[in-house]
């Protein structure tokens, strides 16, 4: 590749995470943000899914020598600007990622998937204190949601006033960056951004649709597409914000479960 062609590139943006055979999250929705917000998408796949509108009905774990190779193949000729992570199932897969990660000297926004929107469980019980010691420590941005903060933390929030103290407790394992997802919480769509000292309510309307499939997961790489284009934190999470409030209010039936929230909004693609 000549000199020119390189310096004409979007940034590069690499997931590292599951995939899910109904399009709707992991590796297919990080790819479909990363293509809107546009930047350039690449992914190394940690596990294999059956899954659909109604829930997860398999998942294949890949190995760990698969996982690296992925990763090494891609930064080493490609090189990255940002690094999302996603489903991590196991210990083993957790702490060679941050390995991974803490070796490679450009943002990274760690989503530590727990369980999936249908309530299926994503994440080994036994992963759980390598991620609080392993992953989250390398962290630009963590976001974690309030099922996630509960089992990463003990802390559980049924309001607001609770975020901080949430935050808190996910910031004392090293993340520079915490952003507590309130999604679960009655009203407004209320996440809280901060890293100890600095703090940002980020605010949207709560639509009435159900259809909200991938959600995390478009957020977390919406965060790192912002990172990748050079943008601070908090301009880059406002940013991901507003695309993925604009993508719940677009979301739609497939299936007959929940249906998957819309990517390409800005595109009127689910006008189509």
């Amino acid at each position: 590749m000549s000199a020119s062609s390189r310096a004409s590139a979007p940034p590069r943006v690499l997931t590292v995470a599951g995939s899910d055979s109904g399009g709707g999250a992991g590796i297919q929705a990080d790819l479909k943000t990363m293509l809107a917000l546009g930047v350039h998408g690449m992914s190394v796949l940690t596990a294999v899914t059956a899954q659909n509108s109604l829930g997860v009905q398999g998942a294949w774990e890949l190995p760990v020598e698969a996982v690296r190779a992925q990763y090494r193949s891609v930064v080493d000729d490609i090189g990255v600007d940002a690094v999302k992570t996603g489903m991590l199932s196991s210990a083993e897969l957790v702490e060679t990622v941050a390995e991974l990660i803490g070796g490679t000297a450009v943002p990274s926004v760690v989503d530590p998937v727990g369980v999936s929107k249908h309530g299926d469980s994503l994440l080994a019980a036994s992963a759980l204190d390598s991620v609080r010691t392993k992953l989250l420590p390398v962290a630009t941005v963590a976001t974690p949601n309030l099922d996630e903060v509960a089992q990463l933390t003990g802390v559980e929030v049924e309001s607001e006033d609770g975020m901080r103290r949430a935050a808190e407790a996910v910031l004392a394992y090293g993340p520079t960056w915490v952003l507590i997802k309130g999604g679960h919480l009655s009203g407004d769509a209320v996440d809280f951004l901060t890293d100890g000292s600095e703090e940002h309510w980020l605010r949207a309307p709560r639509f009435d649709n159900r259809h909200t499939h991938g959600t995390g997961c478009t957020l977390a790489s919406a965060i790192a597409s912002g990172l990748a284009k050079g943008q601070p934190v908090p301009e880059a999470v406002a940013a991901a914000k507003e695309y993925v409030t604009g993508a719940i209010a677009g979301g739609f039936a497939l299936g007959g479960g929940i249906g998957p929230v819309d990517h390409g909004w800005r595109f009127g693609a689910g006008d189509a």
